[in-house]
């Protein structure tokens, strides 16, 4: 069978994004998916590109990070006070409030990566999590932004068109990424950082490389996200946000893209769904959550679960 080359492989990926979104706006100009409807899609989307680029970091790099929600909020409100203060027509205006948030996002998260990333594990953590808090309390302090009352009147330019299309173009590249040189290179690190090492593999150029993509994605996904709302409130960028997009990625799977679509996809629908049963909707949010998690990890709970199981009697 010939083996298929990666433009070929390129340009049916392609065709299935543009057919996807041919049905999902067809869906949509016929009424089928209300607006209501849409603005879950919307937030599905946003959710992808946060996921996808968390794993980036958390998923083929390896390193756990707790801070993604600091910079989807520097890239949130930089573009909203971009977007407020210079009036352009908004074909141009949007686009350049997506870049500045996430030019903004890479250029913290590059900061962060120089200190951080001579850290592993739960050191890593901690400053990432330490991380994320200064950022929401910082806003919390910021008279320009409104500080705890919230940032409000920001132009609702985003549309389902842009952020199907960011997270194609998330999804698209992270996956260039990681097939490329540079991909396996920071894969090696993931499983053995010491051999990369001793293999000529600059670890800290890669290590900085992979989380300065995923805070450009996130700061993107924020600028999005305060362009669709029109209004910003420090609270909501906290670690349960944090914990909530690593809890995605990990249900997708760590060094999974497709994965993380699919996960990213479930969780923002599921408490939507549950609306009806507004006083369990959480309980069996959570439920559900710890199903889908045991399902998707067997094997590790073989053990566990063998305890519950009555036990043979011997043979004489």
């Amino acid at each position: 069978m010939k083996k298929v080359t990666f433009k070929q492989q390129l340009l049916m990926e392609l065709g299935v994004t543009l057919a996807l979104y041919l049905f999902f706006q067809s869906l949509m100009s016929l009424g089928i998916i209300n607006s209501y409807w849409r603005g879950i899609v919307i937030t599905i989307c946003i959710n992808v590109v946060l996921t996808v680029s968390l794993n980036i970091t958390s998923g083929f790099l390896g390193e756990l990070a707790l801070g993604h929600a600091g910079f989807m909020a520097a890239g949130a409100y930089i573009s909203a006070v971009f977007s407020k203060s210079i009036a352009l027509i908004p074909s141009v205006e949007f686009p350049l409030a997506l870049l500045i948030g996430g030019l903004f996002a890479m250029f913290l998260g590059y900061l962060v990566s120089i200190p951080t990333l001579r850290l592993r594990g739960d050191y890593l953590a901690i400053i990432t999590l330490a991380f994320g808090e200064i950022v929401r309390n910082v806003l919390l302090n910021i008279k320009l932004t409104g500080g705890a009352g919230g940032y409000s009147s920001i132009p609702k330019y985003t549309t389902f068109t842009w952020t199907f299309f960011i997270a194609a173009a998330c999804v698209l590249l992270s996956k260039s990424l990681i097939n490329s040189r540079q991909g396996r290179a920071i894969i090696s690190i993931r499983e053995d950082e010491i051999a990369a090492e001793a293999s000529g593999i600059n670890t800290n150029y890669y290590k900085k490389l992979a989380f300065i993509f995923s805070s450009f994605f996130a700061g993107v996904a924020g600028a999005l996200y305060a362009h669709y709302m029109g209004f910003l409130q420090p609270a909501y960028f906290n670690l349960d946000k944090s914990i909530e997009i690593l809890v995605m990625c990990v249900l997708g799977g760590m060094g999974n893209i497709m994965g993380s679509i699919i996960s990213a996809s479930i969780l923002t629908i599921l408490p939507e769904a549950l609306r009806q049963i507004a006083d369990y909707r959480m309980l069996v949010y959570a439920i559900v959550l710890i199903v889908m998690m045991l399902v998707k990890y067997a094997p590790q709970f073989e053990g566990l679960l063998n305890i519950f199981k009555p036990k043979k009697e011997e043979e004489a």
